[in-house]
């Protein structure tokens, strides 16, 4: 099956792209994602996606590969595979990533184009293909929104600027701090990824089949 997904990222392409391709930075910002191993000449990356629907934890181990990289454009293709560690089935995907400057030219536009493949009973949740492109465009947003955030934290606190003609006179009085007197910087946390929370996707996925049924309406 294919699904379409999009996501914006606060920078302009030259940036996001950088950004999208530092996979040890942004693996944490997909929920129930973890990184187990990457060869960043081979492009190759291990790890582990983990869904709780109810009580059942799908868990699957796999790797990725990014096969094509094409900057100039700012695409990329990647192939993924993995199994579950219960032996339920596996997934394997062929995945195309473009950006595209916004309107604005400090954001870009980011397109995935994913074909999916599901084989065992885990292909059980794909017989529902509207069921799996909602689950989809779900955790493609709450990646969105991590990223974001991330993009934020590591972002300078306050960007320089010109002074006001009294600041800077009274900047010029004021003592020299050393590094020694300046106050330590906030330790940022490691973003941690947690499985999904399979209550509140439900519910979300039951709100979007009700919009449908009723005109999209909320």
């Amino acid at each position: 099956m294919e699904i379409e997904s999009r996501f914006t990222v606060p920078l302009p392409p030259a940036e996001a792209w950088d950004v999208l391709l530092d996979i040890p930075r942004i693996a944490p910002c997909m929920p129930g994602a973890k990184l187990t191993g990457a060869d960043d000449e081979a492009r190759v990356y291990n790890g582990e996606v983990q869904v709780r629907l109810g009580p059942v934890l799908l868990a699957f181990k796999g790797k990725a590969r990014i096969t094509d990289l094409d900057r100039e454009n700012w695409r990329a293709t990647v192939k993924a595979e993995g199994r579950d560690t219960k032996g339920r089935g596996g997934a394997s995907a062929d995945v195309l990533f473009s950006l595209e400057p916004a309107e604005d030219g400090a954001r870009t536009e980011c397109r995935i184009t994913t074909n999916l493949n599901l084989t065992g009973s885990v292909a059980q949740y794909g017989r529902g293909s509207g069921m799996i492109n909602d689950l989809a465009n779900h955790l493609v947003g709450q990646f969105a929104d991590n990223l974001r955030q991330e993009i934020a934290d590591s972002q300078p606190a306050g960007q320089p600027g010109k002074q006001p003609e009294n600041q800077s006179a009274a900047a010029e009085d004021a003592p020299a701090t050393t590094p020694a007197d300046a106050p330590p910087e906030p330790r940022r946390q490691a973003r941690q990824s947690a499985p999904i929370s399979g209550f509140r996707l439900m519910l979300w996925l039951l709100r979007q089949r009700l919009r449908r049924l009723f005109g999209g309406g909320r």
